[in-house]
């Protein structure tokens, strides 16, 4: 019988039980069990906290704070994404969680709520939360995320510019005026290790790791000792950690389950998986000659800026941007190489409009957040599928569509299998015959991320051009630009075709 029936009187058909407890728990689990179906939401562990449907339940259920529900409704949040439907409950019941949803997906959003509802208010007890990032792109991105979310709740959101100031900032007094932290694990590192430590994070209750399979990666470019050693630091034996990515490779995920207390795993789609709003295609172009005569057509056809290039080398993203300078396109670059300055002045221009196609290296692969990026072009073919997947979710981002090319060449093949299998998964079409090409085995594949492919120089322009732009000075004998006043060729004002 219905609840509507009883309450209209309805008799009691003969032989109807009342549901038992039992019976209405396994409908409960039922009912969260298509939702998450639904939702793709993909989750592992015990004791597991349902998902929220809408922001409303957050108030009512797990008492937020108005003020942070007034600035998650003007960031223009109308519905919790996938990610945020689970990964929010999960950290409110203070579990430790494994989280992986494609780039452009909220992530940061489901991380931020729980932390600024975990620590209630501002208290002068030091750093309560610290979130590591990757690269200091991201760490600014998400510093301003939360600054944004939590307006008008009085925490104290701070990020580290400059480790040997951040040194002299943190006193033993000082430091207690924070109570969120946003760094890069190099300058974390820095600060733990002066004698004795110049930061102090034994009151840490929520330690995020953004991107964190990037942190984990072996080799040079890998955090795996620093992370051990911020976990070190974060005494507190309240401390509870949450791990996010797009990608998660298995011996992350072991990790994990081994060194996280009781995790929660949660996954939205399929594991390691390209987001479906991305048009995606791969385009033979048969030699590095050919990647510049496809780009210039593209060119000429017309396309809708902002657009990223992405590159396999710093050296690379310099000749490449030496080409295109004289297509009047206004394009610019960012790497390692540059100063920070150097880079935040890139990005703000790109963000802007004033920029049109960004030339970059794997560094802005890690979740930048550009709003309304067009186009995503590997110039480069990527090393990895996750790579390729990190790279392409530039675009597409929060429910909106974009489109990604992929030059492949005949010295791509070996690794062609695995990108098309992505672009697959994700429904775009791919060739019959590069479903044919082998498989790359697991020696092969982590050999050829170590050491990419060595590529010919991108060097087609006519050579009286390249004398003279030497002449002028807009590049030295390495193909380094000079200078802010000597850049203005990056900037013709030349309208594409639509």
């Amino acid at each position: 019988m219905s609840a509507l029936e009883a309450k209209l009187g309805v008799p009691k058909k003969k032989g109807e039980e009342k549901p038992t407890a039992e019976k209405l728990e396994r409908a409960r689990r039922e009912k969260v069990n298509h939702f998450r179906n639904q939702q793709k939401i993909y989750i592992e562990g015990t004791d597991l906290p349902e998902p929220i449907a809408t922001f409303e339940q957050l108030r009512d259920q797990y008492k937020i704070h108005p003020k942070i529900m007034q600035n998650i409704e003007a960031a223009g949040f109308q519905y919790p994404t996938p990610i945020q439907m689970q990964a929010i409950p999960v950290m409110l019941h203070d579990r430790e969680l494994l989280a992986c949803a494609p780039t452009g997906s909220g992530k940061t959003l489901a991380f931020s709520v729980p932390i600024l509802v975990h620590l209630k208010q501002p208290m002068n007890k030091g750093f309560r939360a610290l979130i590591i990032s990757p690269t200091r792109e991201l760490a600014s991105q998400t510093h301003r995320e939360l600054v944004k979310l939590s307006e008008g709740t009085g925490f104290r959101i701070h990020m580290i510019h400059k480790a040997a100031e951040a040194a002299k900032k943190f006193g033993p007094k000082s430091s207690r005026k924070f109570d969120i932290l946003v760094t890069t694990p190099n300058r974390l590192i820095y600060l733990l290790k002066q004698d004795p430590p110049a930061i102090d994070l034994a009151r840490i209750e929520w330690l995020v790791v953004d991107e964190s399979d990037k942190l984990f990666e072996d080799g040079k470019t890998g955090f795996r000792d620093q992370l051990a050693t911020i976990f070190l630091a974060c005494t507190s034996p309240l401390v509870k950690r949450a791990m996010f990515s797009a990608t998660f490779a298995h011996d992350v995920e072991q990790w994990c389950k081994l060194n996280l207390d009781n995790v929660i795993s949660v996954s939205i789609g399929a594991r390691n998986s390209a987001a479906e709003t991305v048009d995606q295609e791969l385009l033979f172009v048969g030699s590095e000659t050919g990647k510049l005569l496809a780009m210039r057509d593209l060119v000429k056809k017309g396309f809708m800026p902002p657009v990223l290039v992405f590159v396999q080398s710093i050296e690379r993203a310099k000749e490449l941007f030496h080409e295109l300078i004289y297509e009047g396109i206004n394009v610019d670059i960012i790497h390692a190489d540059r100063t920070q300055q150097q880079r935040e002045n890139v990005v703000q221009s790109f963000r802007s409009g004033k920029i049109w196609v960004l030339i970059c290296t794997a560094l802005l692969a890690r979740g930048i957040d550009f709003k309304g990026v067009n186009m995503v072009l590997n110039y480069d073919f990527p090393s990895s599928a996750v790579e390729y997947i990190h790279r392409i979710g530039r675009t597409g981002r929060a429910g909106r569509t974009g489109r990604a090319i992929t030059f492949f060449t005949e010295d791509d093949k070996p690794l062609l299998r695995s990108i098309a299998s992505v672009i697959q998964r994700a429904g775009c079409p791919v060739p019959d015959y590069i479903k044919h090409f082998h498989k790359l085995q697991s020696k092969q594949k982590k050999k050829m991320i170590k050491k990419p492919l060595e590529r010919e120089h991108i060097l087609t322009s006519p050579r009286f051009l390249q004398r003279k732009a030497k002449r002028k000075g807009i590049i030295s004998q390495k193909g380094v630009k000079k200078g802010k006043a000597k850049n203005n060729n990056a900037h013709l004002q030349t309208v594409p075709e639509k």
